[in-house]
Parts: C-alpha cells; sequence; structure tokens
C-alpha cells in the first residue's frame, strides 16, 4: 500500500496542478455582455461584424485578421492597444468610410515591433497602399511611433492617442510581472484583466457601457495568453523615437487627463519627445474611441484632413 501511495499521491497533485492551469477562459454571452449597452449601438456592432467580417493573410507563417473598406483616394490604418481587435475601431471606420478607404487589424500573437510591422506593412502592400494616415492607440500608438520612425517614406501623417514614448519606466514597473506572465495559466491572466476593466477602465470612461462589454468580451475568449504575452513584450520594447521636424511627418497626440493606464510622467515625455506635435487633452479614460465618439472621430477627421493645421485646444 505504501509503495502504492508513493506514485499515486505525486500523480493526483499533478492532475491537480494541471487541472487549475488548463481551467477554462470563462465567457459571457454576447446579449448577456452587453445588455447595458444602447441596443441600436449593439446592433451597428453585430451589423458592423456582419458586413465586414475579418479578412486573412498569412504573414511569415503567421495569419494576420483585417478588415479594410470605403471609397477614399487616401487610407487611414487603425491601429490598437493591449486590449483590441479589429472592429474595435468600427465606429470611426464607419463614419470615415465615404471619405477615406479605412484599415484596421488585430494584432496575432507576435513578440516584437518588427513583426507587428511587417504585418501592418503586408496588409498595406496587399490593399494596394503605398502610404497611409495613422490612428494608433495605446500599443497601436508605440506601433504607430516605430513605423513613423523606421518607414517614414509609407506615413502621411499620424495619430499618437493614450500611448507613451519609448522609455525605460514601464519596463521596470512591470518587471515581475513580465517574468511572470508567460507562467500564468490563460484563465488567471483574463481574469486579471476583466478586473482592471471593472476597477480602472470603466470608472475613467465615465462608466460608458460600451467600454467595459467590449473589453469584457476581447478578454472573454477572443483574445489569447500568447497575444497578451506577446503584445506585453512589444509595449517594453526600446527603439529611438523619429524626429518629425527632420522627417517633416504632422502628428497629433491624444491623450487624457485621466488616463488609468498612461501616468502623467509618460504623457508629458510624449510631449517632450515630439514638441513639433499638435496635442489634444480630453477626460475621457484610455478609450476615447468608445466613450468619446463624436468628439474623437471629429478630431481625428479635422486633423487628417488638414494635418498641418491647427487644431484649437
Amino acid at each position: 500500500m505504501r509503495k502504492n501511495l508513493k506514485w499515486i499521491i505525486p500523480l493526483i497533485l499533478v492532475l491537480v496542478v494541471t487541472g487549475v492551469y488548463l481551467y477554462p477562459v470563462s465567457t459571457v454571452a454576447f446579449k448577456d455582455n452587453y445588455a447595458k449597452v444602447d441596443p441600436v449601438i449593439t446592433a451597428n456592432l453585430q451589423a458592423f461584424r456582419v458586413e465586414h467580417p475579418a479578412k486573412s493573410l498569412k504573414i511569415k507563417g503567421v495569419t494576420w485578421e483585417y478588415a479594410a473598406f470605403g471609397e477614399g483616394r487616401e487610407t487611414i490604418l487603425f491601429l490598437h492597444g493591449m486590449t483590441g481587435a479589429y472592429d474595435i475601431w468600427w465606429q470611426q471606420m464607419e463614419a470615415l468610410q465615404d471619405q477615406y478607404h479605412v484599415i484596421s487589424v488585430t494584432y496575432p500573437a507576435v513578440n516584437s515591433l518588427e513583426e507587428l510591422s511587417d504585418g501592418v506593412l503586408a496588409i498595406l502592400d496587399a490593399e494596394g497602399v503605398k502610404q497611409t494616415h495613422i490612428v494608433g492607440t495605446s500599443l497601436g500608438g508605440y506601433l504607430a511611433q516605430y513605423l513613423v520612425a523606421y518607414y517614414p517614406g509609407r506615413i502621411q501623417s499620424a495619430v499618437f492617442s493614450n500611448t507613451f514614448p519609448p522609455n525605460d519606466l514601464i519596463a521596470k514597473e512591470n518587471k515581475t510581472i513580465g517574468v511572470a506572465l508567460p507562467f500564468l495559466p490563460e484563465w488567471l491572466v483574463m481574469e486579471v484583466l476583466r478586473g482592471s476593466f471593472v476597477k480602472s477602465i470603466y470608472p475613467a470612461s465615465g462608466n460608458n457601457e460600451l467600454t467595459l462589454a467590449f473589453l469584457t468580451e476581447i478578454g472573454s475568449g477572443r483574445m489569447s495568453k500568447a497575444q497578451v504575452v506577446g503584445r506585453f513584450h512589444c509595449v517594453v520594447q526600446q527603439f529611438t523615437a523619429p524626429d518629425l521636424v527632420a522627417l517633416k511627418i504632422p502628428v497629433l497626440i491624444i491623450e487624457a487627463d485621466n488616463d488609468p493606464l498612461v501616468e502623467k510622467a509618460l504623457r508629458e515625455q510624449l510631449k517632450t519627445t515630439y514638441p513639433s506635435a499638435q496635442v489634444r487633452t480630453l477626460s475621457s479614460g484610455h478609450f476615447p474611441y468608445l466613450n468619446h465618439l463624436t468628439g474623437f472621430t471629429d478630431i481625428i477627421a479635422t486633423f487628417i484632413g488638414k494635418p498641418a493645421g491647427t487644431i484649437s485646444q
């Protein structure tokens, strides 16, 4: 009996640990998740997904998803943040599709800004786009800076929204998380993310129900831990910031004075890094394109339409 216990107990422990690690990510039905959202907005989102299902393109062995449509001669490329997907920009894309060719991507599980850039540029090539305006937020704003730095010939103008410049602060403050993240079970990673949505993102958005619902959906099965890990690696990757004056690329910075994810020191550093950029300051949290729809869309439309002009504060 004692001999049997020697292998039974370790086996039980392995099974328990495996069960905990492989516990599935909790999901919420669409109708329940969006129950508090304006039904008109919910219907518009569902219609968008039917009308513009994600296209797929394999790039260096990795499958990318994106949407591309619109009537304009010029293109706007939308780049989401850590927790996003191509359709997080659906309201801006629909509002601007009559004036512009609009493209939005979903980042797959890649681990560097170089890989993100390869994917984005391949999608632009597939769509026949030689130059584009870029609207990037958070990680997407960081990626936009990288594209301006290394591929300036492809960029007409850029919007850096709710983002940060190349820095060492984020890596230092999140060193422990960065080390632990690859080893944590997927369900725990998503649970922590969803908790942060409720505790910080939702209040900063003015308790906007769409913001909470969309992010909860992303964190309930639409995003994998591998994507979270890859995006984290991209956020902490260093590069040399572009010289906007030398490149003659117009840039608009959109910031929020109550952004729970981009602290004031980083917001100030962003403006110091790009002193020639125009600046708009909102009080709309980290996702103004969801909870400050008309204002945010009007700001980017005005800037891109007249990128060399002055945006009123």
